[in-house]
């Protein structure tokens, strides 16, 4: 039987063969560690479809919708039992995707397609993460105010850093937390990563930990299949805190601005995002201080350069007994 070409990959990995060179890809020198998985305790069981409709019911409860969820959608599926095709109608749980628009001083900022949930999370680490403020307390209000056609969060910043917003605004129509639609130059594009003193890489079986736990911290990814995640793990591993949202950086965004409000010192823990790792992620982490980010997916080539750059731990294709290390 032919292998998938994730089975090759991996592969291909664990016979140190490197792939020839593609149009836009780059060959770069990583280190895989391989885990024995009998050295980690807990391991992901199969969530059945009692305990996904407990789940779902504790989510929705007597209100029948919940926040970030859209109103149970009738669908049809097609199940094949001894050769014979059955349909059956069921109700599913579908991911809401609205505009939100970061308005500063009056003036609109951003707007992004997000997750109506944990909005002021979102700005607070949106503001924090592009180098709006340099500290929550130089934020003096912020209003969730849900509009006709979406949701404007309004927040009043001094006019010293409302000043420099101006010089650099741009204004972004993203799709599902694209962060630099609309962006009015290459130098807005990509801009200088924050530096910091490289911290030490966080133990195997920490990284395995959290992994093996991530999916039971993501109720929304569990109802719908559509939300990316960014949990706050600590040393050891264990995810003190998680952010859902339809896109990858609004996720890390909702993240950092939970971290800032309950003022976690990031120098004690890791990130985890059930994404890839793009440049925008790495940059994200960067500007507050996190330093490692360990993506469920791959980096990209911009990514590594960034991370290398900033002295952040960069680790990718994060799974149950593997892991691979791109900079450290």
């Amino acid at each position: 039987m032919p292998m998938t070409r994730q089975q090759a990959r991996n592969q291909a990995i664990d016979n140190d063969e490197a792939s020839p060179s593609a149009a836009g890809c780059r060959q770069v020198f990583v280190r895989r560690r391989q885990v024995v998985s009998g050295q980690i305790a807990g391991f992901r069981k199969e969530v059945s479809s009692n305990v996904r409709k407990k789940r779902l019911q504790k989510l929705i409860g007597d209100g029948g919708r919940a926040r970030g969820l859209n109103k149970q959608a009738g669908v049809q599926t097609s199940t094949l039992a001894h050769a014979q095709p059955r349909m059956a109608e069921h109700l599913d749980q579908v991911a809401e995707e609205v505009p939100v628009a970061l308005v500063y001083n009056g003036i609109s900022h951003a707007v992004m397609m997000a997750s109506p949930v944990h909005l002021e999370d979102f700005a607070l680490g949106f503001t924090l993460s592009e180098g709006i403020v340099q500290a929550p307390h130089q934020i003096y209000s912020l209003d969730v105010v849900p509009q006709q056609q979406g949701i404007e969060v309004r927040l009043e910043i001094g006019t010293e850093w409302m000043a420099k917003l101006k010089e650099r605004r741009r204004t972004l129509a993203g799709r599902t937390g694209c962060g630099i639609c609309g962006t009015e130059s290459l130098q807005q594009a990509v801009r200088p990563v924050a530096c910091m003193a490289r911290q030490e890489l966080p133990a195997d079986a920490a990284l395995q930990l959290a992994v093996t736990e991530l999916y039971r911290w993501q109720p929304m990814q569990t109802l719908t299949g559509a939300f990316h995640g960014a949990a706050w793990c600590n040393g050891k591993g264990q995810i003190q805190f998680l952010r859902e949202d339809i896109g990858r950086h609004n996720a890390l965004d909702k993240l950092i601005g939970v971290l800032s409000q309950r003022k976690v010192k990031s120098i004690d823990g890791f990130v985890l995002v059930s994404s890839r790792a793009s440049y925008e992620m790495v940059q994200k982490a960067a500007s507050v201080g996190i330093p490692t980010l360990v993506a469920i997916s791959a980096p990209t080539a911009l990514a590594i350069d960034l991370a290398q750059e900033s002295g952040l731990n960069l680790v990718g294709f994060a799974r149950q007994g593997r892991h691979v290390i791109y900079t450290h």
